[in-house]
């Protein structure tokens, strides 16, 4: 049975208020349209990283987003995909491309690599490819919606945490394309080990990469987010 109309622009209306300021300002009628004619907007201006053009979403602390909500904001984002972005201090996200290439690694100063697409077709990533040069944590994930990444959250958190504790760290995270394994990956990371909400972490990745997490490692990351917040309620009447 199909959406309702009323249920259609609910969605849409929380989504809006996901989005940054820049592209709430052309929201007009309905969702498509905005989305044209935001794409339009930015044609000669791609949301530039190192410019406010990518404004902030308006904070939902109040209750987690929907799935459809967090991929109506992600599929608005048409900044250009990148071999690799720094999308939090010294953590950035790549694509397999960035993560074989190690002579640019050395040049960025990355000293940790984790790679969720571990053991995939096209990833040369191992212990023994990156040599005691790049300290390497691999995950065998699959960028399937039923494929269960979240046992991997909190792992992952910890070797970035890690990573990010030693003198002059510096982590990727990637998959093979940058957009959905590893995205997800630091998007807990963000949840988990710097208090962000779902929303919020989602706002602070999109300012300096496009990503899409399959609607699965969404779901989970939304699981996340009401594991945590339930869990900060739980301490406040303690």
């Amino acid at each position: 049975m199909g959406m309702g109309r009323g249920r259609k622009r609910d969605i849409s209306q929380k989504a809006h208020l996901l989005l940054p300021v820049k592209c709430r300002k052309v929201t007009g009628a309905h969702w498509g349209s905005a989305t044209t004619m935001y794409h339009r907007m930015t044609t000669d201006d791609p949301f530039p990283k190192t410019t406010a053009s990518f404004c902030k979403m308006n904070s939902r602390r109040s209750a987690s987003p929907s799935v459809q909500e967090l991929e109506h904001v992600m599929d608005s984002c048409r900044m250009e995909l990148n071999e690799i972005d720094e999308v939090w201090p010294n953590l950035y996200i790549g694509n397999i491309t960035a993560a074989h290439n190690k002579e640019e690694l050395r040049k960025r100063g990355i000293t940790h690599i984790l790679n969720a697409a571990h053991a995939a077709w096209g990833s040369k990533g191992n212990p023994t490819f990156y040599g005691p040069e790049f300290h390497y944590y691999g995950i065998a994930a699959e960028d399937s919606p039923d494929f269960d990444l979240s046992v991997h959250f909190r792992p992952a958190s910890e070797f970035i945490t890690k990573a990010l504790s030693v003198p002059n760290g510096k982590i990727l995270v990637h998959c093979i394309l940058g957009r959905s394994r590893s995205a997800a990956l630091v998007l807990a990371y963000l949840m988990i080990c710097q208090n962000f909400s779902l929303a919020d972490a989602v706002r602070k990745v999109l300012q300096n990469r496009a990503i899409s997490p399959n609607r699965g490692f969404l779901k989970q990351l939304q699981d996340l987010d009401l594991e945590l917040r339930y869990k900060i309620r739980l301490c406040r009447l303690l």
